[in-house]
C-alpha cells in the first residue's frame, strides 16, 4: 500500500525558513515523480515543485521564483521542500503527491495518483 507522510510544518515568522519532508513507501521505486503542492484557505490547490525518481530532474512553477527547492534522499525514501524567505501569503496546507507509474516528466504529465495528508505551514507577519 502506498503511503506518503509529510512533516516539518509549523509556525514561522516572515522571512524565515522551513524544510518539509515527505516520506514515501509502498511501491517500486522506479518510474515515479513526486511533487509538492499547497492549498490556502479559500483558494485552489497549486503545484510548487516536482522531482523525478528516475533521474532527479526538477520542475518548478514560475511563481516559486527560487525561494523553494525540492530535493530527495532516495536512500531514506524522502523528498524535501526547502522553503526560504517565507511570506504570510505562503500560509497553507502543504502536501506531497506521487505519480506512479509516471506517464512522463513535467507538469503536463503529473496527475497526482496518491496524496499525503498534508502539513500546515503558517507564516506570521
Amino acid at each position: 500500500e502506498v503511503h506518503l507522510v509529510e512533516s516539518g510544518g509549523g509556525l514561522v515568522q516572515a522571512g524565515g525558513s522551513l524544510r518539509l519532508s515527505c516520506a514515501f513507501s509502498g511501491f517500486p521505486f522506479v518510474n515515479y515523480v513526486i511533487g509538492w503542492f499547497r492549498q490556502a484557505p479559500g483558494k485552489k490547490r497549486e503545484g510548487l515543485a516536482l522531482i523525478s525518481g528516475n533521474d532527479g530532474g526538477t520542475y518548478y512553477r514560475d511563481f516559486v521564483n527560487g525561494r523553494f527547492t525540492i530535493s530527495s534522499d532516495n536512500a531514506e525514501n524522502l523528498v524535501y521542500l526547502q522553503m526560504n524567505g517565507l511570506k504570510p501569503e505562503d500560509t497553507a496546507v502543504y502536501s506531497c503527491a506521487l505519480d506512479y507509474p509516471s506517464s512522463g516528466e513535467g507538469w503536463a504529465h503529473f496527475f497526482g495518483d496518491y496524496w499525503g495528508q498534508g502539513t500546515q505551514v503558517t507564516v506570521s507577519s
